[in-house]
């Protein structure tokens, strides 16, 4: 038994994600698609639209100097439409690092990522890394 297309979908996007390779993970998305970032940080809030949620990625790798590396752990779905990746996320930014799991709740419609809440396993650290 393969694995399930929703699955291989998100395994794909965060090899792509954890490459850099911002190309390969647009054509996942849908053109409406929303980036839920939690937090008070520079980085939190709802990134509407696939050009949105591309900045963000951008401004992530840029804001690290290239050092932020996703992990993934493992994918699970439910066979309806949504995939949970669980990832170790490290990075350095400036003199702050971080290096703690990541969660994210993807939706997905027609093969294509719509939607993308994302947890974390340290709210305040996650807030501290990427500062206001």
């Amino acid at each position: 038994m393969g694995e399930h297309p929703d699955s291989a979908l998100v395994r794909r996007g965060c090899t792509a994600f954890s490459q850099g390779d911002l190309e390969t993970v647009s054509t996942m998305m849908t053109a409406d698609a929303v980036h839920h970032v939690p937090g008070d940080n520079a980085m939190s809030g709802h990134h509407k639209g696939r050009d949105a949620c591309l900045d963000l990625y951008r401004t992530m790798f840029e804001e690290t100097a290239g050092t932020m590396r996703v992990d993934l752990e493992t994918v699970m779905c439910d066979g309806r439409g949504h995939a949970m990746a669980v990832h170790r996320l490290r990075a350095e930014r400036g003199n702050r690092g971080i290096d703690m799991k990541t969660g994210n709740f993807f939706t997905i419609v027609g093969g294509k990522i719509t939607d993308i809440d994302e947890c974390v396993e340290d709210i305040d650290a996650f807030d501290a890394f990427w500062g206001t």
